[in-house]
């Protein structure tokens, strides 16, 4: 039944997607926590930014951002993410492009954990003489993170099927090896299913650890 997936480098596609998960995943965080700063910063100019960015990255489909990284940076403008070969370039351009996009609901995922931060908290520290950003990073975001666990969990989820997006411009991910043997084997119905179960062995160990990850560091009021 299975003699067909022969030739076909499935481990390694299923790698390369979780490679994008994880790199994406790390920029992703850094670059959502800046910008979740950002929309609660007393400056203007930043929260400004911040909300600009967040509300245009948000409805912007993620093909197009994926797409654009590479007609736009690499063909248009010669960005080569400090790459020589096509692939590594490509590869380097689709973990751009997905963090540019989850950066944006990982910012709003921390965001409203922020928010939850009693407002007293804050303003004790204000009072001993602590400024903005030691109150963020000392006060503020470490509660912050210990309540949106969950929530970060469901965009780990979310990035983790939005690499599939990759394969529009040519990463060799599970998605793109997918579309190549649905084109060569009359078994479109089981490849389908052999990709499903990859992903969900991908993704429901996830949600469940960092579900129990959740509630074991959940803050008490």
């Amino acid at each position: 039944m299975f003699d067909f997936l022969e030739g076909y480098d499935l481990l390694g596609a299923f790698w390369v997607t979780v490679q994008l998960t994880v790199y994406s995943a790390i920029g992703s965080l850094i670059w959502g926590t800046l910008l979740a700063a950002m929309r609660v910063s007393p400056v203007p100019l930043m929260r400004g930014f911040g909300t600009v960015y967040v509300n245009i990255v948000r409805n912007i489909p993620l093909t197009v951002i994926i797409v654009f990284t590479s007609l736009g940076l690499f063909q248009t403008l010669g960005v080569n993410m400090g790459a020589e070969d096509f692939t590594t370039i490509n590869f380097r351009l689709a973990v751009l492009g997905l963090i540019a996009y989850t950066s944006a609901f990982v910012c709003e995922a921390l965001r409203s954990g922020i928010n939850t931060v009693p407002l007293g908290q804050v303003e004790a520290a204000r009072a001993i003489g602590l400024n903005f950003s030691q109150v963020l990073r000392l006060i503020v975001l470490p509660q912050a993170f210990r309540s949106v666990v969950g929530p970060l969990a469901n965009v780990l989820i979310a990035l983790t099927k939005n690499t599939t997006v990759a394969a529009a411009i040519g990463v060799a991910e599970a998605a793109l090896l997918m579309r190549e043997m649905i084109e060569n084997e009359a078994q479109l119905i089981l490849i389908s299913l052999i990709f499903a179960v990859g992903f969900i062995c991908l993704t429901l160990p996830m949600g469940l650890f960092l579900g129990w990850v959740s509630k074991k560091v959940a803050v008490k009021r």
